[in-house]
């Protein structure tokens, strides 16, 4: 645990302060949902990791891309 607080930079939506979202993701876990669909997630994931290796994640891309957005 972090000794300091984090700031958070949005407000949660209401369904996550009435606790909605973790309830959804709860009943999802054990019904088994997210292991069915874990092969569907896999292209998508290898995507991401690819990007990551090449930094584009990286503090400054992140700001190059900022700049250059339209």
């Amino acid at each position: 645990m972090p000794r300091f607080k984090v700031v958070r930079y949005r407000k949660p939506s209401l369904k996550t302060a009435l606790g909605v979202t973790k309830a959804k993701r709860r009943i999802k876990k054990a019904t088994g949902y997210y292991a069915v669909t874990k092969p569907f997630r896999a292209p998508t994931n290898a995507k991401r990791r690819l990007l990551r290796r090449a930094g584009y994640y990286s503090g400054p891309m992140k700001f190059l891309r900022f700049l250059f957005r339209r």
